[in-house]
């Protein structure tokens, strides 16, 4: 980096301009500190990002790709695996207040980032108390959807020892797309039925896809 200019460099337009105002390639240049006997730092970060396309692909990198690349060794491997991780961590966080929904789209944002990019299809009830507060969020199952696992007695079982008012179902598809399957919609009208007969009301299914999703209860079957 010596025959860069000092304001230039990536660190010093960070604390300059704020973190906002750089580019990811001087984010991962920060990250990865030095470059290699025969390329700067920057040159390593920006053949870093054409290996993965970008940071939608880096996102979902491994050790294993990372180390793969000459230049990146398992100490930077291991800090931009954290740097990810620690991204996705501050990403899922949620107020301390309870959350309050009042719209599919509500329930949606609560989950939408957790969920969009899951590999597997993930099962997941928020209990929610008579202002439409979440109070506890659970994975019910793991796996694809099937009314024969994902059985009402688990969903309902964790609602009455909450003391819930009502519950919002949500599972993703990891296609992205959030079209209902046929099992999706017997799941849905199966819950329904049981919390009328037990008086815990079941607001709503979404199925999450890539930063879209579907309501069941607004396509009827709630």
């Amino acid at each position: 980096m010596k025959d860069v200019p000092r304001q230039d460099r990536p660190r010093e337009r960070l604390v300059k301009l704020g973190a906002s105002h750089v580019s990811n390639q001087e984010l991962l240049s920060i990250l990865l500190g030095t470059g290699t006997k025969e390329e700067s730092v920057q040159e390593l970060a920006q053949r870093v990002l054409m290996h993965f396309e970008g940071i939608n692909l880096l996102r979902d990198s491994t050790l294993e790709e990372l180390t793969a690349i000459k230049g990146i060794g398992t100490v930077k491997a291991v800090i931009i695996l954290a740097a990810i991780e620690l991204g996705n961590r501050i990403n899922q966080l949620k107020p301390q207040e309870h959350y309050c929904i009042r719209s599919p789209e509500d329930g949606a944002n609560f989950v939408m980032e957790e969920m969009r990019l899951l590999k597997q299809e993930h099962f997941v009830c928020l209990f929610l108390n008579t202002k439409n507060q979440v109070i506890h969020r659970q994975t019910v199952f793991i796996g694809s959807l099937n009314a024969s696992i994902v059985h009402p007695r688990e969903v309902f079982r964790e609602a009455v020892k909450r003391a819930a008012a009502s519950i919002i179902c949500c599972h993703n598809h990891p296609s992205g797309d959030p079209s209902p399957s046929q099992e999706d919609i017997h799941v849905t009208k199966r819950l329904a039925e049981c919390g009328k007969m037990i008086g815990i009301e079941l607001l709503d299914h979404l199925v999450i896809g890539d930063h879209k999703f579907i309501s069941l209860k607004e396509k009827g079957y709630v």
